[in-house]
């Protein structure tokens, strides 16, 4: 009897609220997990890696099993397909087709040229997308706006709703990487023509629960917020945020923020304030939204141009008691730093060189930051100053995704390879 209290804790597992990762930047989209782990001393434990074909799609993980979209060369054309994984072990459990890959600017429709490679299109670096888990299925926007539903445990397709043919879906450069959000039991997706450039579906049946606006989409994911105690769903758009009624699409407020080439990383929300950033020269801005009466006001707050000291690429960063952490930086691949920034006043607390364009999440006090090339660090979310806490190599490849966590495992991958760590 005096034995079994220590046995109870020997079994108890190094972390807790085991949540899945249902979509892109998890369950609220926000790059939060609720879990928190115990990370041993000696460094993280590979439970499976295997290879995985070129992408940024990042995993989304529930019901046992790890979904992603990579890159397959079938029937003589490189093909998008979406993998799902079992989670335990990394073994393919089934595969689907998508399109055609093919995400530059324009070229050919990646059909291979076997009298001239040198005409071959690869397709880039593979799909950009993240698969977001609905229950007992998993919903994929593919590059070429075909949103797509299967059957989590089969591959079996369960409906289509095509974008370009259905809806006069208007793509953009390097094609779509936005993933579907899913809020309130609907998923919220852009890319359609005029009147129909928004919508949301239902996951279930993929009827358009409704339909609105003339919006030119760009590569960001939207995402969900409580902002003066009603949700709202806000795109990130090229004539800048606009955020929306869940239920109705009823426009809400708006703020007109620059585009140039492509704006990727999805805005931040902090209590009233909406943060959001964009490469290529744009930059930083931030509103404070507010309601009197029916009326909602987005009052700029302030407006950072330039590629320094605030812009975010893609890669998007986190919330933590009102300062944001992430990669601040443009284009600096393997020596971008990871910034502490004031959400309130934009001011830059602290910069640590030598990330690049990777991606943050964050759990309980701790950031965790996996760099483009592959390694996985973890440091203090305080903004007095940057403090390491470990560092591990973990992935070859270019990593420009998200790390996923599910049930105290970390899910990562690179365009080379996936791997599942604890």
């Amino acid at each position: 009897m005096k034995k079994a209290p220590l046995i109870l804790l020997a079994l108890t597992p190094l972390f807790s609220e085991a949540a899945d990762w249902p979509q892109y930047r998890g369950g609220a989209g926000d790059g939060v997990s609720s879990e928190t782990m115990q990370w041993n001393s000696a460094g993280l434990r590979a439970v499976w890696k295997v290879p995985s074909n070129t992408g940024f799609s990042s995993f989304s993980v529930g019901g046992g099993r790890a979904f992603t979209l990579i890159t397959q060369e079938l029937e003589g054309a490189n093909q998008e397909v979406v993998v799902a994984q079992d989670a335990s072990n990394g073994k393919t459990l089934w595969s689907a087709p998508l399109n055609v890959a093919n995400y530059d600017k324009g070229g050919n429709d990646g059909v291979k040229d076997k009298n001239d490679p040198s005409k071959n299109n690869d397709g880039g670096d593979g799909p950009r997308s993240t698969p977001t888990i609905v229950g007992d299925r998993v919903v994929v926007m593919s590059s070429q706006l075909a949103l797509r539903a299967f059957e989590a445990a089969s591959g079996k397709v369960l409906w289509t709703r095509d974008l370009k043919a259905e809806h006069e879906g208007r793509n953009i450069q390097w094609q779509n990487a936005a993933s579907p959000l899913l809020e309130g039991g609907l998923l919220f997706v852009a890319g359609g023509g005029p009147g129909q450039s928004l919508m949301a579906v239902d996951p279930q049946n993929g009827n358009v629960v409704w339909k609105a606006f003339d919006e030119k989409m760009t590569h960001a994911t939207p995402v969900a917020a409580t902002i003066g105690g009603e949700r709202q769903v806000l795109f990130f758009l090229q004539s800048g945020l606009l955020s929306v009624e869940p239920k109705t699409g009823k426009e809400l407020w708006r703020y007109s923020f620059p585009y140039k080439i492509s704006t990727a990383a999805s805005p931040v929300v902090g209590g009233d304030i909406v943060y959001c950033s964009a490469g290529y020269g744009v930059g930083a801005g931030a509103v404070r939204v507010k309601k009197e009466g029916a009326t909602w006001t987005a009052t700029e707050i302030y407006r950072v141009p330039g590629n320094t000291p605030l812009a975010n690429h893609w890669s998007t960063p986190v919330l933590k008691d009102g300062h944001l952490y992430g990669m601040f930086q443009f284009k600096e691949y393997g020596k971008g730093p990871v910034k502490c920034v004031e959400l309130a006043t934009g001011t830059v607390k602290w910069t640590q060189e030598g990330f690049g364009p990777g991606h943050v999440i964050l759990m309980g006090n701790e950031v965790v930051a996996l760099s483009d090339a592959g390694d996985l660090v973890r440091f203090a979310a305080k903004p007095d100053a940057y403090k390491e806490i470990s560092r591990q190599h973990v992935l070859s490849g270019k990593c420009w995704t998200t790390p996923a966590v599910s049930g105290g495992k970390l899910f990562l991958r690179s365009t080379v390879e996936a791997a599942c760590f604890q």
